[in-house]
């Protein structure tokens, strides 16, 4: 039985939500309470719908919570881009986030 911390996509998910957590209190006030909470909000939801569906029974539940990770994971990359380009993530932060 795989387990879901052996899936590559919930570690990857899991790092990434930790890294915006981490890098949320080198951002100014104004970026924290506009599209900073979002951000981590967006980001941890990946990891945690992976992880309810992973626990549901049924096909169908477990794709639903999938859909809604990625849901979460396209709402994240958008965001990051909105960070970027406003050169609040900057340099060697790009590359990592990548």
């Amino acid at each position: 039985m795989i387990l879901l911390y052996d899936l590559d996509v919930y570690r990857l998910s899991e790092e990434l939500s930790d890294k915006i957590w981490s890098d949320f209190d080198k951002w100014s006030p104004k970026v924290q309470n506009t599209i900073g909470y979002q951000i981590i909000r967006s980001s941890d939801s990946i990891s945690l719908n992976l992880a309810e569906g992973y626990g549901r029974y049924t096909p169908a539940d477990r794709r639903k919570f999938y859909l809604y990770s990625r849901g979460s994971f396209e709402e994240t990359k958008a965001s990051l881009r909105k960070l970027i380009k406003r050169e609040v993530i900057k340099g060697e932060d790009i590359d990592k986030y990548k």
